[in-house]
């Protein structure tokens, strides 16, 4: 045989290789089942060390002349199988050949989203009711002068019943609002009668935080003024929302107190929600849980906002939804509305 014979099978000894080389590695490439076989294929046929560069170290048996044609085949392997390499790696790192990309055997882990408060529920739901009979929702500001806070609603600074209230002070004059009563005042001078309204909001106060207190909570004032307002209107009033938010059945009563904005005055309560009258911590065993403070707007107030106490009249009433909601919800500790323990609160959302 002459060294031309010989070279021209070694080209197609090599030529051949290089074809088989190649359906190999298409078989193996379209085979892989992950990224990790595919990365190790990749280094079989075309790493440094691989077995296209095994063939491709053959080249130096070959003339000058014969090498061409078995270096093109060679980079037309190199080619299909990088591309179709590349092409493989996309499918997996898209998805589309992976199959599941988490593990079905852990826990699912749902999206976290928000809620609205029960308190603020509550809070909402009772304005409704309120709408339904007539009253108008507005706000008014959190921080408060004494005037507003105290003298318009008959409450001098030196009188008894503003110890409980004179509490938080900002500066000379200037108190966090103790109850949303204020809103009263402003809403008078600003309107004429007849007016009624519901005012939603917080208050702080130096109350304990016990059972059924809070130094900060929420508060929601009413007030309904006309001529000719009675405390049979107000009772009614009362006791429509009552039997609305909780229940026809439920007994509610009116007990004699003292406020000074109001005479006369009197707490609402309502048959205990959570005991059924049998008597809890919550309801301090009473079997009565008070809902709410009340009364006929003082002609002092009137004056004070530049209403004729002799020809209007009106009523005034309270309540705290957190006591309102503990009654709803069964709960017993006022306190675990805000401890912002997300377990407790995401029954009610």
């Amino acid at each position: 045989m002459t060294s031309v014979d010989a070279n021209v099978s070694v080209v197609d000894e090599l030529v051949g290789q290089l074809a088989e080389l190649r359906r190999e590695g298409e078989a193996a490439v379209g085979g892989a089942s992950s990224a990790q076989e595919l990365e190790s294929l990749r280094v079989e046929y075309l790493g440094r060390k691989g077995r296209l560069t095994s063939i491709l170290r053959r080249l130096g048996e070959l003339g000058p002349g014969e090498r061409p044609a078995v270096g093109a085949e060679a980079n037309r392997v190199k080619d299909a199988l990088s591309a179709l390499l590349d092409e493989r790696a996309a499918g997996f790192a898209a998805g589309a050949d992976a199959g599941p990309r988490v593990d079905l055997t852990l826990p699912g882990r749902h999206r976290w989203k928000g809620g609205v408060h029960p308190v603020t529920q509550v809070v909402d739901e009772i304005c409704e009711i309120f709408r339904d009979l007539g009253f108008t929702r507005v706000g008014g500001p959190e921080v408060e002068t004494t005037e507003y806070n105290f003298t318009k609603l008959n409450t001098p600074l030196d009188h008894p019943a503003a110890d409980m209230h004179d509490t938080f002070y900002l500066a000379d004059g200037i108190v966090l609002r103790t109850h949303t009563s204020p809103v009263q005042a402003r809403v008078m001078e600003a309107f004429k009668p007849p007016i009624r309204v519901v005012v939603p909001g917080t208050v702080y106060r130096r109350d304990p935080f016990d059972a059924s207190h809070a130094p900060g909570f929420e508060q929601l004032e009413g007030l309904a003024v006309d001529e000719g307002i009675t405390f049979a209107d107000f009772k009614a009033t009362i006791t429509a929302f009552v039997h609305r938010f909780f229940g026809g059945a439920v007994p509610v009563r009116f007990r004699p107190s003292f406020f000074p904005f109001t005479e006369p005055s009197a707490e609402v309560d309502v048959r205990c929600q959570i005991c059924g009258g049998s008597g809890c911590p919550a309801c301090k065993h009473t079997g009565w849980m008070e809902i709410m403070g009340s009364g006929m707007v003082h002609p002092n107030v009137f004056t004070a906002c530049g209403y004729d106490p002799e020809r209007y009249t009106g009523y005034a009433f309270g309540m705290g939804p957190g006591r309102i909601a503990m009654q709803r919800y069964g709960v017993t500790d006022i306190r675990m509305w805000y401890e912002d323990d997300m377990r407790f609160l995401g029954q009610f959302t």
